[in-house]
């Protein structure tokens, strides 16, 4: 039985990379997908937010010394291919996906619009939000802080590539300890850089808990969903 009705899956641009230098990995794509469709088909209602660092990575070289603003509406486009691709791998994996941007280009994606995004959720679709929050300035951390607040998510599913939330980081200090579960405060307090702090103060405002786990663990989101023993909660 799903511990949560409605969630927001968090994906970084760079889960999507597999073991590539940047782009998008086929195989990598592909597992993800199956995994989130294999929790639609629980009843679970999923929308997701992408990041663009598995795209802009590559012409990152060439963004240096370019305008902040600029750039973030490069990343913000790169997250727009992203998430074409994960409607597309997901429609293959037998799940029904929208893709709605922050950012006007609707000869390509449906434009953001919230009674809608809720309506594709009630109906069992898939809805993946493009483009950030659509503003420069602003991570994709804090449009999953957000979004997930805007469409009443019960939690903010961080997916990385790390299984939890750790006293300090694992692949430097052999001795730390993940924690299963810390609250807001406490992370604030640790500088734990579980999200970026607006993303992270939205939603300790909101009483929005988040749940950060690994992408990389097959069945691991599954798990969570389930209300399993894995990865950290934070929560007020």
């Amino acid at each position: 039985m799903p511990a949560y009705k409605r969630i927001l899956l968090k994906l970084s641009g760079e889960a999507l990379m597999g073991d590539d230098a940047y782009g998008i990995n086929r195989a990598t794509i592909v597992r993800m997908v199956e995994e989130i469709a294999e929790v639609t088909r629980l009843g679970v209602q999923v929308a997701i937010v992408i990041g663009g660092g598995n795209i802009f990575r590559g012409v990152a070289g060439g963004a240096v010394g370019m305008e902040r603003a600029t750039a973030d509406y490069m990343g913000m486009l790169a997250t727009v291919m992203n998430s074409l691709a994960l409607a597309d791998a997901l429609s293959k994996a037998g799940a029904i996906a929208r893709v709605m941007s922050a950012i006007s280009i609707e000869q390509v994606v449906e434009p953001y619009v919230r009674p809608k995004a809720l309506q594709y959720l009630e109906e069992g679709k898939v809805v993946v939000f493009a483009a950030g929050t659509g503003n420069p300035f602003f991570t994709t951390d804090t449009a999953a802080a957000l979004r997930g607040a805007e469409i009443g998510a019960e939690i903010v599913l961080k997916a990385t590539k790390v299984d939890g939330v750790y006293s300090a980081d694992p692949n430097k200090v052999a001795d730390a300890t993940r924690y299963t579960s810390i609250s807001f405060d406490e992370a604030m307090a640790k500088n734990l850089q579980v999200m970026d702090a607006t993303a992270f103060a939205l939603c300790r405002d909101q009483k929005l808990p988040v749940k950060v786990f690994s992408i990389v663990k097959p069945g691991a989101l599954l798990q969570v969903v389930l209300g399993g023993d894995e990865g950290t909660l934070v929560h007020v």
